[in-house]
């Protein structure tokens, strides 16, 4: 009997990426609009990629099939 082949969830792959090292990376909240209420300091760190806590990113592998 054959095993079925897992699907990935379409979207958590849109959402997070995974690091050669296996971290897994993520676009924070509050950047798409109303930019003109935030500081440059708020808006230049939203900016970069976030790291996911180790415990959720556990989670985040496996429905990516990693």
């Amino acid at each position: 009997m054959k095993k079925k082949k897992m699907k990935i969830r379409k979207s958590i792959a849109k959402r997070f990426k995974v690091t050669k090292k296996g971290k897994v990376l993520f676009r924070g909240s509050h950047y798409r609009h109303l930019k003109r209420k935030k500081k440059k300091s708020q808006k230049r760190a939203q900016k970069v990629p976030q790291k996911l806590a180790p415990g959720y990113s556990k989670k985040i592998k496996k429905l990516l099939g990693k």
